[in-house]
């Protein structure tokens, strides 16, 4: 059942094979992209920064190959900010574990994970590309392996054509 839940919350939500896309914009930029569940009903943008984030968002369902250019609310901390960076590297199709990108970096898999789940904009920074050396890993603060936020990961990673690697115990596809 759709409901209007979350109306006032968003400046526009995006339909999506998986649920919806919100889209929180505050002084002329993007302030955060939030995975919303089907329950959320499509809303038209508010404003001019929402409607431009809105149709990039709906170009990227369509083409996997299509890149974001939008102007974001500065967010994170600084290393927040240096694992953004580096998982904003992985090209479409790839992945890397939490503990790869932590060696890239210096630091360790639990604070990648972390920095992945304190992602204001999902999409934009690809940290659905950063799995568990053992398989699909958590998403957005989530590891419920039949939760909606795991089945949003799967549907990112099979959108963009990533396959299973041979450095995982699993497919990442269960």
């Amino acid at each position: 059942m759709k409901t209007d839940q979350g109306t006032a919350l968003f400046n526009a939500i995006v339909p999506t094979t998986f649920g919806a896309i919100g889209i929180r914009t505050q002084d002329g930029r993007v302030r955060e992209l939030v995975y919303l569940p089907p329950s959320f009903d499509e809303k038209a943008a508010d404003n001019e920064v929402a409607a431009q984030a809105a149709g990039q968002v709906a170009s990227y369902l369509q083409d996997p190959d299509f890149r974001f250019d939008l102007p974001l609310f500065e967010a994170g901390t600084d290393f927040q900010r240096r694992v953004w960076s580096e998982i904003s590297a992985i090209p479409r199709g790839n992945v890397k574990t939490y503990g790869q990108v932590a060696k890239l970096i210096g630091s360790a898999p639990r604070a990648v994970g972390q920095a992945c789940g304190a992602n204001w904009f999902p999409l934009i920074i690809p940290c659905h590309r950063v799995t568990a050396s053992g398989g699909l890993g958590g998403f957005s603060n989530q590891d419920d392996e039949n939760g909606f936020h795991l089945s949003v990961k799967r549907w990112l990673l099979q959108h963009e054509g990533a396959t299973a690697s041979p450095w995982q115990q699993q497919s990442i596809w269960d």
